[in-house]
């Protein structure tokens, strides 16, 4: 398994991949150029 590494400030974004409420997937290599925000939250009734 190989051993992952904290993004710091100003690094590129690691390849992100995920599903998309209502169907499908976004990927973050689609939006390359683009200016993107990728937010991440705890699921709904759970702690974090």
């Amino acid at each position: 398994m190989a051993e992952s590494k904290i993004p710091a400030v100003g690094d590129s974004a690691p390849p992100i991949a995920a599903p998309v409420t209502g169907g499908g997937e976004f990927d973050l290599s689609t939006e390359l150029g683009k200016w993107v925000v990728v937010y991440f939250y705890p699921r709904a009734n759970t702690p974090g």
